[in-house]
């Protein structure tokens, strides 16, 4: 049984393909640009170049694609975009205008121009992904899955923050269901205002199996505590410091009691320790996190606990991790089947286990073999 995994994040997409006839740590592996830096190389090319330039296909991930057609639009070059692809960067259709984006209909892009340079959005390409790994001999026509995670911030109404809306709709499904793999959905399931998710969704029509959409953080914090270093204490605190965004949890169990989401770039080491040592004491406040720019944070449980003096108490993973080496919390990093880049992907395993039951055996006897634990263990079963 094959299943392909994919986490779309902002610097890389990491893909694995899961074969449960193999150990863990022989899965096949990429770890390639994300599907915006690819948008953002092609968008600085069209400004060196002054091209003008349309941007179609679907909703996509932002960050890097976003500063790039800002910096085009700075350099006086001419940026066309289909609304569906203008609310890669926003879902204010008018104000996506406002910043000099000329939108068009689908017949208006087809009639532009050959010298426009055209730029197709989407963050999941599952023929790049076929062909790629097509030319080491390794064939994707008999998969199980495919499950795919994306950071997405929803469709926040006009006026509305997309930080508190995010934030709102994490506490809603924690308190619908406090396990990780409440942000886990069969395609179909798929939340409407989660509209990247949906146009992940849209993309992978050509694909012959079933899909299933996760978030990013938390898939990766599912991953995370797969290493069985890190997950043998309850309660425990686990972070995913990603590149843009660092989402914290805190464990009992399967249970979430806790959490918190911020803009990575707002934090350094004391002061990520710092807002863990609230978590764990129960005490740390939802608007104190929003008024310091971040998302927001969820008391479930307040009772306190008492974080541990050894290396396992806090699990970390993500690629800015490094910002926790010196903390006196004494972090334990992540490396789930000895590879923290695919950690997120590892965590999309679990939740195929969960959302496709017939699936569940199959995945769980290979993360075991590979000394994972049940997932009644670590909490995202």
């Amino acid at each position: 049984m094959k299943i392909l995994c994919v986490d779309i994040g902002t610097g890389t997409q990491d893909i694995l393909l899961f074969d449960s006839r193999l150990h863990p740590e022989n899965s096949f592996k990429l770890v390639v640009p994300s599907p915006t830096m690819m948008v953002r190389r092609q968008l600085q090319t069209a400004t060196r170049n002054d091209q003008s330039v349309l941007l179609t296909g679907v909703t996509m991930g932002g960050g890097p694609s976003h500063w790039a057609a800002e910096d085009h639009l700075k350099a006086g070059g001419t940026l066309y975009a289909t609304p569906t692809a203008a609310r890669s960067f926003n879902d204010d259709l008018d104000y996506i205008q406002s910043t000099g984006i000329q939108l068009v209909s689908e017949d208006e892009a087809r009639r532009l121009p050959d010298e426009v340079v055209r730029i197709t959005l989407r963050d999941f390409d599952f023929g790049a992904v076929q062909r790629a790994l097509a030319e080491f001999g390794v064939g994707l026509a008999d998969l199980a899955a495919v499950a795919v995670a994306v950071f997405d911030h929803g469709n926040a109404p006009p006026h509305i923050s997309d930080r508190r809306f995010r934030f709102d709709y994490i506490a809603q499904r924690i308190q619908a269901d406090p396990r990780l793999s409440t942000f886990a959905f069969r395609a179909e399931n798929i939340p409407e205002i989660m509209t990247r998710m949906q146009a992940v969704a849209a993309s992978a029509r050509d694909v012959d199996a079933p899909l299933v959409l996760m978030d990013t953080a938390p898939a990766a914090v599912a991953g995370a505590l797969l290493d069985p270093m890190g997950n043998g204490r309850s309660p425990h605190l686990v972070a995913n410091i990603g590149n843009l965004h660092t989402l914290a949890f805190r464990m009992n169990e399967n249970s979430i009691e806790g959490t918190f989401e911020h803009h990575t770039g707002m934090l350094d080491g004391d002061k990520l320790t710092g807002l863990l040592r609230e978590l764990a004491a129960g005490t740390l406040k939802n608007e104190a996190v929003f008024m310091d720019q971040g998302h927001g944070a969820l008391i479930v449980e307040p009772e306190p606990f008492e974080l541990p003096e050894d290396d396992f108490g806090v699990v970390i993973t993500g690629p800015r991790r490094m910002m926790m080496q010196h903390s006196p919390l004494r972090p334990y990093f992540a490396a789930p089947y000895g590879d923290m880049m695919v950690a997120g992907c590892f965590g999309l395993l679990t939740a195929v286990a969960d959302k496709l039951p017939h699936l569940a055996e199959p995945v769980w006897a290979a993360l075991r073999d590979g000394k994972g634990r049940p997932p009644w263990e670590i909490g995202v079963g």
